[in-house]
């Protein structure tokens, strides 16, 4: 089979692809994303592993769907990764996030609509339920786009499924590089001391998409189950000595996450993990 990954330069992206290029079934890598610096870091990092022929690297914007009907051509599966997601940049920002996070996600099921692909996993996140911020919006405008699509398929054989899952440990932009980082001035800057959210390891990322290639039905969203921590209690175990300082919530920012709301129980099947 043959897979494409939009945002495939980023943290989910290089630990997917690792995985991806040691399954025999998988024929072809391609990683579209926009950033000609990332994709050269990326080339350089795998270009010593022993299946590096299969990896392809497109540039390109998922706001632009002429690209992505060349991109998509022979493709059986696309894992959409691609996304804006730094809260306070989409409240100052909030129609460069609608172009890529809405927008982006229609012009990929159009262009999976108009070629052969027989797969769409998009990979959503906690701040899409009961959103208060312009990322959580967009991000469930774009949940929205991708399940109604099994509703116009027509006789296209595409399933398009969603995993959703909290914050990454250690990715890009993630908190705890950045405590890791303060520890060193002996303070920990935190915004609010009852802030509490949900943790994923990349790998078990991994595991939920590949679950989905396998398993899918389509029309679904596929939720861990998660145990929630406190920021605080993160940051003490991180630097049990450092001073903790309140700076305040930031714009659009929410005390606590969920993975689901209370009008999700009623559509909720437990598969176990």
């Amino acid at each position: 089979m043959n897979i494409l990954i939009t945002g495939g330069t980023g943290s989910f992206g290089k630990k997917f692809t690792t995985n991806l290029l040691s399954q025999r079934s998988v024929k072809k890598i391609i990683i579209l994303s926009r950033d000609e610096f990332k994709q050269d870091q990326m080339n350089n990092e795998f270009r010593l592993h022993k299946n590096f022929e299969k990896l392809r690297f497109f540039l390109g914007d998922i706001r632009d769907k002429d690209r992505l009907l060349y991109a998509f051509e022979d493709i059986d599966i696309v894992v959409h990764a691609a996304a804006l997601k730094q809260v306070p940049a989409a409240e100052y920002n909030p129609f460069e996030f609608i172009k890529t996070n809405v927008v982006g996600a229609q012009n990929i099921v159009e262009a999976s609509l108009a070629t052969n692909v027989k797969k769409i996993i998009s990979l959503s996140t906690d701040k899409a339920v009961t959103p208060i911020n312009l990322y959580g919006a967009s991000k469930l405008c774009s949940d929205k786009i991708f399940l109604a699509a099994n509703n116009i398929k027509g006789k296209k054989n595409i399933k398009i499924s969603l995993v959703r899952y909290g914050n990454v440990i250690s990715s890009r932009g993630s908190v705890i590089p950045l405590f890791l980082k303060q520890k060193k001035s002996g303070v920990l800057k935190l915004t609010h001391k009852d802030m509490t959210r949900f943790n994923i390891k990349l790998s078990e990322a991994v595991d939920m998409v590949n679950w989905l290639i396998k398993n899918s039905l389509g029309n679904e969203i596929l939720i861990p189950k998660l145990k929630s921590y406190k920021l605080v209690d993160l940051a003490k175990a991180i630097c049990p000595k450092c001073k903790l300082k309140y700076i305040g919530v930031r714009d659009g920012e929410k005390i606590h996450e969920e993975l689901m709301n209370k009008n999700d129980n009623t559509k909720c099947f437990d598969i176990g993990k």
